[in-house]
């Protein structure tokens, strides 16, 4: 049975009369790799009038981030509308002009999106889950409150967003080759709290494959404490002995094993000086092969640790030689790239702080506090059992039920009144892309991955995907405790709804001592860089140039349980652009890296993955678009991360990018694009990757070439 909301949707894309119609109107969207579906909301006319018809575009917001969201997590967007056939609006009544508005299912609140009239029009934004468009007719161009005449109408993609009882979906126990014995070592994970359960049939179902514990005959007594991360200053020639080994952690009583950088959680945190290079020393304690990459870092190809790329796995017992030098001022970070969904997911991580040779690159700040995320899918046993072979959770990513800063649950931090923190945003999560509030502080983003922004900005919260790294600055004008939330919008398919979630990360509290020196003036100041700008005008033929290469993000999965597969092509019916929350860990859980492949197509070739064949010489600026193919079983957002170059995120759905900065990361949410321009400086084999880390798993990667 079709839902209403879906019968209505497409009656509103079979109206329209004469001039452009909404359907193709809205097609024009996918020449820029924008899915209709999701980018925009047709116009259906009243009936009086036949000939007018229109589109809203609901384009991104202006963001330094990868994704437009307000502090509660709900998508920002902006409105770009065009009409056709709208007559004077005087032979409609007393009336002078046409106005848009956006408003929610329930009619409030009621948003004023600006005048409007035939042609093309930029309108005001707005950031709501589930909403109409209407354009109406007004005494005049500046009413505030919508009185007159409604002559058009859409609804939003999410109104296809309805429930279904899935209970009527049976047959998940008859999928034989999922079954699997009482005691075979997997663990269902625990149920989210908010989410319907688990429909019948599908809770007796295993994921393919044997489960794999670390150290499984180890007495996790018998195993040192893990210990909070060190500071290491490291200099220009310095050498470091960096091992991964097993280690005991203890979270709400629990003790179990997990890994550790020299016995740290998260690792080290190294800080070295623009320029320098260090040689690090790395032993494999673990009891599974691994190497060392060094993500972000411009680095020589040999030392970049991606195994059967630059170098064999270091087996168990072995050793290998990294030689690391930092060209840029930036915000980095250190993780395994074999098995990453278990190696990391499990606590081999940490930071790396390159200092940038200018005292004044940041700005004025009193602190500098490192804020490393990460969550971790617990039971009353501790983690849950990851996949030995395969990947598991391979569709959506390992969504973790416990949130840590800096590798514990219970961040705190004091700070005296007026303070300004610099706080050095890492995600380390496998998959969780957050929404960080600030509460009680004015915020700032100053730099991304790589460097500054051409222009701070101020943000109501900080969205990152896993691996992305943001530097903000932050001022407590007032005294008193305030939280550090995650503020996300999830989705409960079967009920049809969004879910807001708000998940305490820490704690700050502002002490009622003032901060010296005062830095308020300063801190007022958004500032521009002019590095940054100098590269803008180094690289502006290239900016609107098209691309030189795309690539589609898409998948293909096959023998998935009947009645999972069932469900999700339900659930695709609308998709949220970020899938920010775990509420569906049985579906998360049984797909693995067997039965799911995530792809990098090229549509020029048909090539994938590592069949793609891209090679390039130092110097080249080379622009790549990235499509997310809508269009799957279970969409998902991608964090995408290429490996020893730097590139600037230039377009977003064909529109130009106001505030560049240098990154290794882009986010790309479901139905979007992006146009990266890459500046190939580094010779060597390099890969290019989603970095949700089951997805890398999955397939989800290809390696380019650069020649010298």
């Amino acid at each position: 049975m079709i839902g209403s909301g879906l019968l209505l949707a497409l009656g509103a894309l079979g109206a329209g009369g004469g001039g452009q119609s909404p359907v193709q109107g809205c097609d024009v969207l996918a020449a820029r790799g924008v899915d209709p579906g999701l980018g925009c909301v047709a116009l259906v006319a009243v009936p009086d009038l036949p000939d007018a018809s229109g589109y809203v575009e609901l384009l991104p917001a202006p963001t330094p981030f990868g994704t437009a969201v307000d502090a509660d997590g709900r998508h920002r967007r902006s409105a770009r509308i065009t009409l056709a056939g709208l007559p004077a609006p005087e032979t409609l009544g007393p009336y002078r002009a046409y106005v848009a508005w956006a408003t929610t299912p329930t009619l409030s609140p009621v948003i004023r999106l600006g005048p409007v009239g035939n042609g093309t029009r930029a309108a005001g934004g707005f950031a709501l889950n589930t909403f109409m468009i209407w354009i109406s007719a007004e005494a005049d161009s500046a009413v505030t409150q919508r009185r007159g005449r409604l002559v058009l109408r859409g609804r939003s993609p999410s109104s296809l967003l309805e429930p279904h009882a899935v209970s009527l979906f049976g047959g998940a126990a008859d999928e034989a080759d999922h079954h699997s014995a009482p005691d075979d070592g997997w663990r269902m994970p625990p149920h989210h709290p908010a989410a319907p359960e688990p429909m019948p049939g599908i809770d007796r179902l295993r994921p393919r494959g044997v489960p794999f514990r670390p150290g499984a005959d180890i007495d996790p007594a018998s195993l040192p404490p893990a210990v909070p991360a060190r500071v290491l200053d490291l200099a220009d020639g310095d050498s470091l002995a960096l091992d991964a080994r097993l280690v005991r952690r203890t979270i709400g009583g629990r003790s179990f094993v997990m890994y550790g950088f020299n016995g740290e959680y998260p690792g080290p945190f190294i800080r070295v000086p623009q320029g320098a290079t260090i040689v690090i020393g790395f032993t494999n304690r673990l009891d599974l092969p691994t190497a060392v990459h060094w993500h972000g870092v411009r680095l020589d190809n040999r030392f970049d640790g991606v195994p059967h790329v630059t170098q064999d796995p270091v087996p168990p017992g072995g050793q290998f030689r990294y030689v690391v030098r930092f060209p840029d001022a930036g915000v980095y970070w250190y993780h395994p790239h074999h098995r990453e969904d278990i190696q990391q997911d499990l606590g081999l991580y940490g930071n790396l702080l390159v200092r940038p040779a200018s005292a004044e690159f940041y700005g004025p700040a009193h602190r500098e506090e490192p804020l490393l995320l990460d969550d971790l899918l617990l039971d009353e046993r501790g983690p849950l059992p990851h996949g030995r072979d395969h990947a598991t959770h391979a569709l959506m990513g390992r969504f973790g039920n416990l949130h840590l800063v800096n590798g514990e649950p219970s961040y705190r931090l004091t700070v005296r009144r007026g303070e300004v923190v610099r706080f050095l945003f890492t995600n380390a999560a496998n998959s969780r892309t957050y929404n960080v509030h600030l509460e009680g502080a004015r915020v700032k983003a100053v730099a991304t991955d790589l460097g500054r922004f051409l222009r701070e900005e101020w943000v109501e919260s900080v969205a990152l995907a896993p691996a992305e790294r943001y530097v903000v600055h932050a001022r407590f004008p007032s005294p008193g405790t305030y939280a550090i939330t995650n503020r996300v919008q999830g989705i409960l398919q079967a009920a049809g709804a969004f879910l807001a979630e708000v998940d305490t990360l820490g704690l700050i509290e502002v002490l009622p001592e003032a901060a010296a020196p005062d830095l308020a003036a300063s801190h007022d100041v958004l500032r521009t860089d002019p590095g940054m700008a100098a590269d803008l005008d180094r690289l502006r033929p290239h900016l609107e140039r098209p691309p030189d290469h795309t690539l589609e993000l898409s998948l293909e999965v096959r023998h998935l349980p009947f009645a999972l597969e069932r469900i999700m092509r339900l659930d695709t019916a609308y998709v949220n652009p970020v899938e920010w929350s775990g509420t569906m860990p049985m579906m998360d859980w049984l797909p693995t890296g067997a039965e799911v492949e995530w792809l990098l197509r090229e549509p020029a070739t048909g090539r994938r993955n590592e069949a793609i064949d891209w090679r390039f010489r130092v110097g080249e600026m080379v622009k790549l678009r990235l499509v997310n193919d809508r269009h799957t079983l279970h969409p998902m957002q991608h964090p995408i991360h290429l490996h020893g170059q730097r590139f600037l995120v230039v377009a977003r759905n064909g529109e130009p990018v106001a505030n560049l900065g240098w990154k290794d990361t882009v986010l790309l949410p479901v139905g979007t694009s992006a146009d990266i321009l890459v500046e190939m400086s580094n010779p060597g084999r390099w890969m290019l990757h989603c970095h949700i880390a089951e997805h890398l798993e999955a397939g989800m990667r290809l390696v380019l070439t650069v020649h010298d």
